[in-house]
């Protein structure tokens, strides 16, 4: 990690937080994340080589903490880096007010999109009985179009492809839309309204499907700035 060169707590605290990545991969330990794998799913751009250089880095400085080794090796936030969570959640309220706008192309993140929804849904809300979801990308190439929950015992499963089960509820929207959704810039009820988000399938599902989507609560942070979507 480079240095500033300056005793200034300021400076030393930004020596550790402020490294490229790193503010990403605590937000994600903070979020339950303790595998490499899942690590690296929410920083894709991430090589694995540099990921694995920042986490002993992290770990040098007393931030994160590994247990296990080899493919039973686990990653956790130590007490300092718990410290940091707070941070973390106020550069995303401060992002959530003042960054925000009409995405980019290169922002447009399928991977990351989809892994959001699998850490973050509520499974639970569907009851005992198992439930599949079946997101459908409309403006997607065929490989990557059809995206499959299955939601069972509180617990859910991304599918790449067709797990075998039938479909309670299909869910139709434009990649964009769909991330503008999850990031707050775009209603549901909007959505639904526009015809821009399409919802079909057993009517119990149908009225789960918000509560399911489970939106966190920085969707409730209104932008300083104007957004298009």
């Amino acid at each position: 990690m480079k240095s500033y060169g300056q005793f200034c707590p300021v400076a030393k605290a930004a020596e550790v937080f402020c490294e490229r990545w790193t503010p990403l991969i605590i937000r994600d330990l903070a979020c339950g994340a303790t595998r490499f794998s899942e690590l690296k799913r929410g920083v894709p751009l991430m090589s694995p080589t540099l990921l694995t250089r920042r986490l002993r880095q992290l770990e040098q400085e007393g931030v994160v903490e590994r247990k296990g080794s080899g493919r039973n090796c686990t990653y956790h936030l130590t007490a300092a880096g718990e410290e940091l969570a707070p941070a973390v959640a106020l550069l995303s309220n401060w992002g959530q007010r003042w960054t925000r706008r009409e995405l980019a192309e290169g922002e447009i993140d399928l991977g990351l999109l989809v892994w959001a929804l699998e850490r973050g849904v509520r499974p639970d809300v569907f009851g005992a009985e198992r439930t599949v979801v079946q997101l459908v990308l409309i403006d997607q190439p065929p490989a990557k179009r059809r995206w499959w929950f299955v939601n069972e015992n509180d617990a859910v499963q991304l599918c790449v492809k067709d797990p075998g089960f039938e479909v309670d509820l299909y869910v139709e929207v434009s990649l964009p839309d769909i991330i503008y959704i999850w990031r707050g810039d775009l209603s549901l009820t909007r959505a639904q309204g526009e015809g821009r988000l399409k919802v079909h399938g057993l009517a119990r599902a149908r009225r789960a499907f918000r509560a399911w989507l489970n939106l966190g609560e920085w969707t409730q942070v209104q932008s300083q700035r104007a957004v298009s979507c």
